[in-house]
């Protein structure tokens, strides 16, 4: 049976519109590594471009160049005599001069990793600008695409280029990993039976990256699977770490630092606590590292619930990033087994209770269409606060325009979860901290949001006003 593209709908159909537009269009794809964006813009255009070309991932300018001319030289008849392009704007008047040849008719172009191409005084922008300007932009058949994983170099060096490409780019798509629901579609379509906390599981693992869910083998168990994959000698996920940074920053010492640093602390950090530990000075390039990390996935500045930035929280978000550093970075392939031997142990249960935290904080339009809030405007946030000795933190607030303020709990277990009187007396003690150093005056209302619900015991039904499992995360 011919496989079916899960999800991205709404990214297919503007890609078909535009195939049909009578006018030219230039659209930048990006999103993180491995993600799926070739895969989406092969499957739309069922892999008939007029004109392909992928950058190289280690290469000068010679080299990018030699890989334009192998390309464009193969769409030429047998015998022709194509000139080797001296430099960007030689290869791209070549290409317009052919283009113009073609019979009439929508012309699509896919350029794929375009930060690649942009090596030191390559001048490929000016070039790849001067085409679009002078010539594409003018005609009505044209389909530029463009599709890059380094989403930092995409955002600052095309989408809000301040030269030339300044607003030149008429459509961008931000692709975003599958969601739960789009996991299980995944699944599904391979006939595997796979159970939403297995999937739950296997996103605290993958995160929902596209290309690390088809290395799964339907025949065995997530456990299984994820034990073959990070802790085989030559399991993928246990390789990929260094290639995922490398490939998108040409030094990534001091993006790999910080990463290191936030998945040694769950809750996440300040920006001043994050920079101290891991050893990078304060200043332009420091944010630059951390616009980059966040802009590519990898990191959340989250919001404070004050709105101060000082009290700003980094946390790292990439799921397979912090499971890499966790666990799989410190074994030997030997211990081949390390990971189904240790899945009771309490780097276990303490990985899982936060991971579970992201996966729900990777699924807020779920959560609040579970909550009924859908069409109610909200804030997203998390709280820190301390009072007289006394300290808590909130991972999610929910601030509602309706007057309602929705603090939720997250907690990941294997069976229904129960509140016992120390949870209770903690829970109590946190809202009552929210509330005094908030001062707000909206009705507080706590939201357990766990994998197979609460035990509805007395503690449950006196303090919490919404309970919700993890099913409602796999809504689509």
């Amino acid at each position: 049976m011919e496989n079916i593209i899960i999800g991205r709908q709404r990214e297919l159909k503007l890609l078909h519109d535009l195939k049909q537009k009578d006018s030219s269009s230039f659209v930048a794809v990006f999103g993180r590594r491995r993600v799926g964006k070739t895969f989406l813009i092969r499957s739309a255009f069922n892999n008939q471009f007029t004109f392909q070309l992928t950058g190289l991932g280690k290469g000068g300018v010679k080299k990018q160049l030699n890989n334009f001319y192998a390309a464009f030289a193969r769409l030429m008849p047998p015998g022709t005599e194509v000139p080797f392009p001296k430099d960007w704007f030689w290869a791209f008047q070549q290409l317009s001069d052919w283009l113009e040849s073609l019979p009439t008719g929508q012309k699509v172009i896919f350029l794929d990793e375009l930060p690649w191409f942009d090596t030191p005084q390559s001048g490929f922008i000016s070039a790849l600008e001067h085409f679009w300007n002078s010539w594409a932009s003018a005609r009505r058949d044209i389909l530029l695409i463009v599709c890059g994983s380094a989403a930092s170099w995409m955002l600052h060096n095309l989408i809000n280029n301040r030269g030339g490409l300044h607003n030149r780019v008429t459509h961008r798509i931000r692709l975003e990993p599958f969601t739960l629901a789009e996991c299980a579609a995944y699944f599904r379509q391979k006939s595997a039976v796979y159970g939403h906390y297995q999937l739950v599981q296997l996103y605290m693992v993958t995160g929902g990256i596209p290309f690390y869910l088809e290395q799964v083998e339907t025949g065995k168990s997530i456990p299984q699977n994820v034990n073959d994959l990070g802790f085989m000698a030559d399991g993928f996920l246990r390789t990929e770490f260094d290639n995922l940074y490398a490939s998108l920053y040409r030094n990534a010492e001091r993006h790999i630092a910080v990463v290191e640093t936030l998945a040694k602390k769950s809750k996440g950090m300040s920006r001043e606590e994050l920079l101290f530990k891991a050893s990078l000075s304060d200043g332009g390039s420091a944010t630059k590292v951390l616009k980059e990390l966040e802009e590519s996935g990898f990191i959340r500045k989250y919001q404070a619930y004050d709105k101060k930035e000082k009290n700003a929280i980094f946390q790292l978000t990439d799921f397979y990033s912090l499971f890499y550093l966790r666990f799989i970075r410190n074994t030997s392939p030997l211990d081949n087994q390390n990971w189904i031997s240790g899945l009771d142990s309490p780097e276990y249960r303490a990985w899982s209770g936060y991971a579970f935290e992201q996966v729900c904080l990777a699924h807020i339009d779920q959560i609040k269409q579970a909550l009924g809030i859908s069409g109610v405007q909200t804030a997203t946030s998390a709280w820190m606060g301390e009072k007289e000795g006394q300290k808590a933190q909130i991972d999610l607030v929910i601030d509602r325009r309706d007057q309602v303020i929705n603090l939720c709990e997250m907690k990941f277990s294997i069976q229904p979860f129960s509140i016992d009187k120390a949870y209770s007396d903690a829970l109590r003690n946190k809202i009552g901290l929210f509330k005094d150093i908030t001062a707000t005056n909206k009705a507080i209302f706590l939201t357990m949001i766990t994998t197979f619900g609460l035990v509805r015991n007395d503690h449950a039904m006196a303090l919490v006003q919404n309970d919700l499992s993890m099913e409602v995360l796999f809504r689509d």
